[in-house]
């Protein structure tokens, strides 16, 4: 059931980033949220990579809030340096129990803006709300974009 009123969306293909052409590094630019995910269980992304020459890496963080949007946390980050890939990361609002145990089978984490560790995820943090926070370093030329789409369940 969606939260504070949202309109809970069972499913959802969403455009992250469209195709966007890399040039010259980007510091942390952070996409239009998209909002009413209130009830989201499950959501995979999707990033793909087209790599012309140069640069360094370019990392996609897509991030979810608790709050309305005030603050922002990484709960998948995937990165990419100079060669052509598609990488797909699903997160799940699911913690496991052990049955036999009171205790959760995931500690808390502290919450991370544009710093989670390349290529990992952290499952059971999905807020009401979605978006992509990316950087690149190092100067791409050439054909180099990067474009990132998800796919949210209820």
């Amino acid at each position: 059931m969606a939260l504070n009123g949202q309109v809970h969306v069972n499913s959802l293909s969403m455009v992250l980033l469209s195709p966007l052409t890399i040039g010259a590094a980007v510091s942390a630019t952070a996409t239009t949220p998209f909002t009413k995910l209130g009830g989201m269980k499950y959501l995979v992304a999707e990033a793909k990579f087209l790599y012309g020459a140069g640069g360094t890496n370019a990392t996609a963080y897509v991030q979810t809030s608790f709050d309305g949007g005030l603050t922002w946390m990484d709960i998948i980050a995937m990165q990419f340096t100079t060669a052509a890939a598609s990488k797909v990361a699903a997160v799940s609002a699911n913690i496991s129990f052990d049955p036999d145990d009171t205790a959760p089978t995931y500690p808390p984490v502290t919450p991370t803006d544009g710093s989670l560790t390349a290529n990992t995820c952290v499952n059971g943090l999905l807020g009401d709300r979605i978006r992509l926070k990316y950087v690149t370093t190092g100067t791409y030329t050439g054909a180099t974009s990067l474009a990132v789409y998800a796919h949210a369940k209820g």
